[in-house]
């Protein structure tokens, strides 16, 4: 059995998601919620569905002590929920090829520092943009820039605001990425 750690920083909604899906899983185990916002709905998820939670701050994650609790977990990959928090060197480099992202748009386009949730949304619905989607990628030293494992679409309709394209992200997002990666990371188990 594999340990997963799911960082989030929000409501907790893909959080949820994942913590779900892979609670009967023979391979993988929700081991964790690591989130650097002590108020972060994420928390009460997590507790409610019996799964530890960890806080931390920016001192914690870039002063190796986030590093060591995650040895603490024996976790195996990690898995970014709505995490708006650059992810260190370190921790990149302990984890190659086993940090998984989801973002709200199709990137290259819409990525980088600051690009996260209703931001995204708004950017996506002012360029007037005919389609938007999500990515999940691997993660790397930069923002929004790994290695892409999956992207799905939809339409952005002229009448369409940030609130209606943040729905149907939502729709994407709770359809595809726990069984991406589910599928990615089984596919590392076997290599």
């Amino acid at each position: 059995m594999k340990n997963l750690i799911v960082f989030a920083s929000g409501s907790g909604t893909n959080a949820e998601n994942l913590i779900n899906y892979f609670k009967d899983s023979p391979d993988f185990k929700i081991a964790a919620v690591f989130c650097n916002k002590p108020d972060a709905f994420v928390l009460q998820r997590a507790a409610r569905l019996g799964v530890p939670s960890v806080v931390f701050n920016k001192a914690d994650l870039v002063g190796g002590k986030v590093a060591a609790m995650l040895k603490e977990y024996d976790a195996w990959a990690l898995i970014l929920a709505g995490f708006l928090m650059m992810v260190p060197a370190d921790i990149v480099q302990a984890y190659p090829g086993r940090i998984i992202n989801i973002h709200p748009a199709l990137l290259p386009k819409y990525g980088g520092k600051g690009m996260h949730g209703m931001h995204v949304h708004e950017a996506v619905v002012a360029a007037g943009e005919p389609e938007t989607g999500i990515t999940i990628h691997l993660v790397d030293e930069q923002y929004d820039h790994g290695k892409t494992l999956f992207q799905a679409r939809c339409e952005v309709m002229p009448c369409d605001t940030a609130l209606d394209v943040a729905a149907k992200i939502h729709l994407l997002e709770q359809e595809h990425f726990p069984e991406v990666v589910d599928g990615y990371l089984s596919n590392l188990l076997k290599n």
